[in-house]
């Protein structure tokens, strides 16, 4: 599976915001949040993110494209997708990307936090991995398939198969819940090895195909555009920008709509390695 370069496209995406190259450079994280003046005219915005490919994609891509409009974007990684909405709450940080909208307003909701999106980013989905292959078509009898053991992954791995008709899920059962048990038909035998979703890319070495999840792909250096197939993702699991609901129509959360429905963040990414990921579907209309 061949890797590519993160860092190759940052010139390209520089030219397209001439004079701001040095903002794309990764920004150093500031452990405490609220909006602070950076002392060269902008303001300084602290946003959470998780690990995953995210954090690149605000400070090099969204983050040149904000410092046009007065602020400097630097983050502050969480290690939990927990943290981040109670940090930005609490008003320690002033905004985050790392979570989908049905996530946000579970969140939200449960937890009594008043959170509100701002726009949708493109999202990398599961994908679809092989060392050897070069189409499914190609997939031999009884091959041996890498799929996740967690009961979210494993719902969303079968629904990829199904979608690609290499599988069939029962119809008497909800497909956001199946498991192998669920598979009413399994037309090439496929023999399913499930693995923690963090070894799944380990597992491309050993199974004719994997199925890996965005962010661990993304850790282990899989391009997407090398993927056999990807996961088209519904709206509502396409991650979004988040802010405090107060701050929405605030000069922070108007310039975050601008940039993320602008012309300009779509070249930028067609320019990066995020080109491939789902797009937002008001991208196509």
């Amino acid at each position: 599976m061949g890797k590519w370069n993160k860092g190759k496209w940052l010139f390209t995406v520089s030219a397209l915001v001439l004079g701001l190259a040095a903002c794309g450079q990764g920004a150093a994280e500031k452990e405490e949040g609220a909006t602070s003046a950076s002392g060269e005219g902008t303001q300084t915005v602290v946003v959470g993110v998780a690990p995953g490919p995210y954090g690149e994609m605000v400070t090099d891509v969204l983050g040149p494209l904000m410092e046009e409009k007065g602020f400097t974007l630097t983050t502050k990684t969480f290690n939990d997708y927990v943290q981040p909405n109670k940090a930005l709450a609490d008003e320690q940080i002033d905004a985050n990307l790392f979570q989908h909208t049905a996530y946000l307003e579970k969140f939200s909701t449960d937890n009594g936090l008043d959170l509100t999106a701002l726009g949708h980013v493109p999202t990398l989905g599961m994908g679809i991995y092989s060392k050897e292959l070069k189409s499914l078509s190609e997939l031999p009898e009884g091959a041996k398939v890498s799929i996740a053991n967690d009961a979210s992954n494993l719902a969303r791995t079968l629904q990829l198969l199904e979608a690609n008709e290499l599988v069939t899920i029962a119809d008497d059962i909800d497909e956001t819940k199946a498991t192998v048990n669920d598979i009413a038909e399994n037309p090439k035998n496929f023999d399913f090895k499930e693995l923690d979703a963090a070894q799944l890319a380990r597992s491309i070495d050993n199974v004719d195909i994997a199925l890996v999840p965005g962010n661990f792909s993304w850790a282990a250096d899989l391009d997407p555009a090398d993927a056999l197939a990807l996961e088209k993702l519904q709206e509502q699991y396409k991650n979004v920008v988040a802010v405090r609901t107060q701050e929405k129509d605030s000069e922070l959360g108007q310039a975050f709509t601008e940039v993320l429905t602008s012309n300009a963040f779509k070249e930028a990414i067609a320019a990066s390695p995020f080109k491939d990921f789902d797009q937002p579907a008001s991208w196509n209309k």
